[in-house]
């Protein structure tokens, strides 16, 4: 009975190993392709640099956000 199960035991390692190894190495992201995140300064939104409204050293999620705050 001890052998049945060592088989067995042995056949799954086989088996997992296999398919652990044909499997492509996951990818790391590179750091420098990472983008600086802001937050609205009307609402706290976070959202990436490139997507923001900058208007003088404050951004903004939306035009009409950036409206507001000059009426202010």
């Amino acid at each position: 009975m001890a052998r049945l199960i060592f088989l067995v035991l042995a056949i799954a390692l086989v088996y997992w190993l296999l398919r652990r190894f044909r499997q492509p190495p996951t990818e790391y992201r590179d750091v420098s392709q990472t983008e600086d995140m802001v937050s609205c300064a009307r609402c706290g939104l976070n959202l990436p640099k490139s997507e923001a409204i900058a208007s003088g050293a404050d951004y903004y999620c939306c035009e009409a956000h950036r409206r507001e705050s000059d009426k202010e």
